[in-house]
């Protein structure tokens, strides 16, 4: 199997998932989110229906879609509905996590107990404040955190779903209550959880690992083998790893060349811990997650990134076809589209 264009299809990459970006979100579980900007062009991409940047800060700004610490403890976007099953099930591994973290800063269990108050009162009433402000309330009643620190705390309190993304003001993140941001959020049984998480993780990601879905989800192996036995997945064997998936996409012939401008921690490269279907060139560069990646028929291609001009500037690891170069122009057109300014491309080796 080609197991690189199935996950562009599983992952609405090649075939365009209609509906909202809260849907979105949705069926994948939960998305990375950790440079907010490049984030949503993540989302962009993958919608039929063509949105804007302004038209996703407007979907956040109304609570549908979320941005939290979850699952490797890092930032994610996950619908409203889903924050608190998703968290419940899978915060007490991160807490295990962080908590030697915690331990080497000397953040004692009263100094988090105390914090937290400080920031439900703080916040109650949507009142939506940034870190800084939050910080600034601790110091008022003597708790005082900064830098690494204050994160851990603020983490805490996202894993305990007693807070999560407010309003954007400006460029700034602010928090809310979770009670008041998401009234509606589910809650489901342990088992239900785990199969729920199970199915959307393989549906979306899918063909994967089990090791995969641990290193996404932060499940033991033991859970994951549980969710897959109760999805009833398929599994098969090939390059010596064993892949499982809940849905079999048909992937269409290709015709031509298929471009993809990724953005930085896109769920297509940082959501797998077994790299072997997903090949990433010539390069010893190894790509990693911390370049936006050129993408062609499902392998890694090169880098690129954009200046303060508009210039797209795209990076291949060898040469491009003419019809490759058209392919990368096209995406840098539908990149402009959604930033709302003109782009231009420029091609370097």
């Amino acid at each position: 199997m080609d197991i690189s264009s199935q996950r562009l299809q599983n992952q609405q990459i090649a075939r365009l998932r209609r509906g909202s970006a809260a849907d979105l979100v949705s069926a994948f579980g939960a998305i990375q989110a950790q440079e907010y900007p490049f984030a949503k062009w993540a989302l962009a991409l993958r919608l039929a229906e063509k949105t804007t940047d302004a038209e996703i800060d407007e979907v956040v700004d109304r609570g549908e879609i979320l941005r939290t610490h979850m699952l490797r403890a890092t930032w994610h976007f996950v619908a409203a509905t889903d924050l608190v099953w998703i968290q419940q099930l899978t915060a007490p591994r991160v807490h295990a996590r962080l908590a030697t973290y915690l331990r080497n800063f000397g953040i004692e269990k009263q100094t988090i107990t105390k914090a937290i108050r400080v920031v439900e009162r703080a916040l109650a009433g949507r009142q939506y404040l940034t870190r800084q402000e939050l910080r600034a309330r601790m110091a008022r009643v003597g708790i005082t955190l900064g830098g690494t620190p204050l994160g851990l705390v603020i983490i805490h309190a996202e894993l305990e779903c007693v807070i999560c993304s407010g309003p954007r003001r400006g460029k700034q993140s602010t928090y809310a209550l979770v009670s008041e941001r998401a009234p509606g959020a589910r809650t489901l049984q342990r088992d239900e959880a785990l199969a729920e998480l199970t199915r959307r993780y393989f549906a979306s990601h899918g063909p994967a690992t089990i090791r995969d879905c641990v290193w996404w989800s932060s499940l033991t192996t033991a859970e994951v083998r549980r969710g897959l036995a109760m999805i009833e997945a398929r599994s098969f064997d090939q390059d010596g790893l064993t892949y499982w998936m809940v849905n079999s996409t048909k992937v269409p012939q290709q015709r031509g060349a298929h471009v993809h401008l990724l953005p930085i921690y896109d769920e297509f490269l940082v959501a797998y811990r077994d790299r072997l279907a997903v090949p990433h060139g010539p390069s010893s560069y190894a790509l990693g997650p911390m370049k936006h990646a050129l993408v062609i028929n499902g392998a890694v291609a090169g880098t690129w990134r954009t200046d303060r001009l508009g210039t797209v500037i795209v990076m291949p690891v060898r040469s491009l076809t003419a019809r490759e170069r058209a392919a990368v122009e096209a995406r840098v057109e539908q990149l402009g589209r959604f930033l709302g300014v003109q782009m231009r491309t420029a091609l370097e080796r």
